[in-house]
């Protein structure tokens, strides 16, 4: 049973993907009211039918700016976005490249398409160039995360991109937990990297973790955009997003460009966290963004340290089987740019009495001897 929120609580929120702590913020709150009380409740219809409003074509032309991309389309979800893009411009001419650790919805996506699938090891950049090299398919699309939103750690698009260039191939990446993090006003990872904007970069998008809100949206050459506009199932037979979701994502944009310290903010308190975690034991992945994974191993452990955590005023992400592989059983915590030294505080002791009962033991007592 997922745990239900009755109304707000004091617990230190490290497990949702609000990175940038915008959802209640009073600026993106007013945004997504105004919105609806100038378009109304729903969006009423599918895009291509009485489901458009100029809110959402400004929405558009601000992501793509955002993203440094030269057009963007906007979803109802980053899940449905992911699909789009991946059912649209898949075939069964067509090999599909996909890392072993992407999500779920990128998966779910290829196994809707035509192509021939190929899945190789987290980010290994090796394997990515020898199914290139050896497909007998006349195109390729290599698929990635750009922030993975286990593990945290970033996706090596210059190299991917070097490879998809050289082979003639496609790259979609899944901007959903660097939109907002990385970058210095949080455009993104291909932004990062200097990749978007190329014509064969595809970049999903969410609106529902950095931005607050929800839904998605795909950026990239006009030319795809269109395509997707005419072809893609999910936006042509979806109810369009609604307005008080695109009145809040909108807003949130405007934010974070005027406050680029926001970005600043959430990948030093990740940071922050990591060290902490480690001086209590703990293993941990290194954040790319505003992910760090506390290793584990066996699920029963992983829960009665989730519980533990709880118990101390602080919520984390437990992830366990069948979402993470066997053995790999584990903490997922998520940084936000407006936990204060309090929340920080907290977290650590939390922390501490979470390692204690599952018999992880600090860095200064590893390995000491009783010497009286």
């Amino acid at each position: 049973m997922p745990r239900v929120r009755t109304g707000p609580d004091d617990l230190v929120d490290l497990a949702s993907n609000d990175y940038l702590g915008l959802s209640h913020d009073p600026r993106v709150v007013g945004a997504a009211v105004a919105a609806a009380q100038q378009w109304g409740a729903g969006s009423t219809g599918s895009r291509l039918v009485t489901g458009s409003t100029a809110l959402h074509l400004e929405l558009e032309d601000a992501l793509a700016t955002h993203v440094a991309a030269p057009a963007a389309r906007v979803f109802s979800s980053g899940y449905l976005a992911n699909i789009a893009a991946i059912t649209t411009l898949v075939d069964s001419d067509t090999v599909v490249i996909s890392d072993e650790l992407n999500h779920a919805s990128l998966i779910d996506a290829i196994r809707l398409t035509r192509g021939r699938r190929v899945v190789v090891g987290h980010r290994d950049v090796g394997a990515v160039a020898a199914a290139l090299a050896d497909r007998p398919e006349t195109k390729a699309v290599i698929v990635t995360d750009a922030v993975f939103s286990v593990d945290g750690d970033l996706a090596p698009l210059r190299e991917l991109q070097t490879l998809a260039v050289e082979h003639d191939a496609m790259l979609i990446v899944d901007e959903a937990h660097s939109l907002g993090v990385v970058g210095d006003h949080g455009e993104g990872a291909a932004a990062d990297a200097g990749i978007s904007g190329e014509a064969n970069v595809v970049l999903t998008l969410t609106l529902s973790k950095s931005l607050g809100s929800q839904g998605g949206a795909i950026a990239a050459d006009p030319a795809i955009i269109e395509l997707l506009t005419s072809a893609a199932r999910t936006f042509i037979f979806d109810t369009a997003l609604a307005p008080a979701s695109a009145g809040a994502a909108l807003e949130a944009l405007h934010i974070i460009r005027s406050q680029p310290q926001l970005v600043a903010d959430v990948r030093a308190h990740a940071s922050a966290l990591q060290w902490a975690a480690e001086q209590l034991g703990w293993t941990s992945t290194t954040p790319s963004g505003a992910v760090i994974s506390l290793l584990v191993g066996e699920p029963r452990a992983a829960v009665a340290a989730a519980e533990a955590c709880a118990r101390e005023g602080v919520w984390v992400g437990c992830f366990r089987p069948p979402s993470v592989p066997d053995g790999v059983s584990r903490l997922r915590l998520t940084a936000r740019a407006n936990l204060g030294d309090s929340d920080l505080a907290r977290t650590v002791q939390a922390l501490a009495q979470a390692a204690t009962e599952i018999g992880i033991a600090p860095i200064d007592d590893v390995g000491s001897e009783d010497t009286s």
